[in-house]
């Protein structure tokens, strides 16, 4: 029998195993490469949008001054939220034949919500709905807060393909895994249609090794360096087994990379990784073996010290570490939500600033 022959380390990963690997772009360029080495999505945020606009402002510009020539009532934040979606759906497009070829399994392309909306249930299942309505396979990002937690549920109800963000800790992704499931069964008691139904819950794991990096040095709490970088591998990972056991219908996605720890150790689980296009890069220019390690359990005394000493890492490791009601007073939450906000006012000042009120004490290009 022929040996498979894989195109790079991400290629093999995602043959071999039953892991697969999303862009976490929406960039024309960076999805390109990204399907090409086997990614089956793609994720964007305000900050992920604000950077393929710096990058790829060539592909948008022309579009951007028609949208502001024929709509005269529209504000700034109108033409970016327009701009927003339009980037998102060039990213749906891109992934269709992978929708197509998956019989909608796979393929899609997440959108997040207006981050500001965190508080408010019902704009967030309102955009959800309408985000949901752009293309046959987007998804939706909505956060989990307290109040995202009860927006998950509503918008899974009503049929939106939902994808848990601003997530840190086992608490919320049990928590997240409880909504979609009651909303699911809401949907089938009332005869609507699962089957094509697609739900992920994020666990930004390079951010909760950056809060617990945070916390120990804002709190003079002194433990192992060589220990920090496997908190949010340890939290994944026993998410990972409440899922298993409990059967929750959302699938786990590790996001936000800091070290090849939040790839390499998850080869093998049935999870989805939402890679940044220099992290592929650099993983398949490793020499990281391409080895199950999803079962292997981080080792006992890295949790054990990390349990002991620092309270943070209980709140994110413990399944009962948080209430919900505690999910948006979590430093990371707090840290994450603060950057989603920003780039969202950023985005809106590039439009503007570079497009509608351009500075007149400086000339214009003709």
């Amino acid at each position: 029998m022929a040996e498979t022959t894989y195109k790079s380390l991400l290629h093999e990963t995602v043959t071999a195993y039953a892991t697969d690997f999303w862009n976490d772009s929406c960039s024309v360029e960076e999805l390109a490469y990204a399907i090409e080495h086997g990614a089956v999505g793609a994720t964007s945020n305000p900050t992920i949008v604000e950077q393929v606009l710096k990058k790829e402002r060539h592909l948008w510009e022309d579009r951007i001054h028609e949208l502001i020539s024929k709509n005269s009532s529209w504000s700034d934040e109108d033409v970016m939220g327009k701009v927003f979606e339009e980037i998102a759906v060039k990213g749906a497009e891109l992934l269709m034949p992978v929708f197509e070829r998956e019989n909608g399994t796979k393929g899609r392309l997440s959108i997040q919500t207006n981050p500001s909306y965190y508080r408010n249930v019902d704009k967030m299942v309102r955009q959800a709905v309408h985000y949901d309505s752009l293309a046959p396979n987007m998804a939706v990002k909505l956060p989990a807060t307290s109040r995202g937690i009860a927006a998950i549920e509503e918008a899974t109800y009503r049929g939106v393909n939902i994808n848990a963000t601003v997530s840190f800790t086992v608490a919320q992704a049990v928590a997240v895994g409880e909504a979609v499931d009651r909303g699911l069964q809401r949907r089938e008691e009332e005869g609507l249609a699962t089957n094509m139904m697609t739900p992920v819950t994020t666990i930004m794991v390079g951010r909760t090794d950056d809060w617990i990096r945070i916390v120990t040095g804002r709190d003079g709490i002194t433990v192992n360096p060589q220990y920090l970088p496997w908190a949010g591998v340890a939290v994944f990972k026993n998410a990972y087994r409440i899922y298993e056991e409990r059967g929750f219908r959302s699938r786990l996605l590790a996001a936000a990379y800091r070290h090849h720890l939040h790839w390499s150790e998850f080869i093998g689980g049935d999870v989805i990784l939402t890679i940044p296009s220099n992290w592929q890069k650099l993983f398949n220019n490793s020499e990281v073996k391409v080895v199950g390690r999803m079962d292997d359990p981080v080792a006992p005394e890295i949790i054990a010290e990390l349990h002991r000493r620092v309270p943070d890492f209980r709140k994110a490791y413990d399944e009962d570490g948080m209430t919900v009601e505690e999910f948006d007073t979590y430093g990371a939450t707090m840290r994450t939500l603060r950057g989603f906000i920003a780039s969202y006012h950023e985005l809106t000042r590039v439009i503007r600033e570079d497009f509608m009120l351009p500075n007149p004490d400086v000339k214009q290009p003709a």
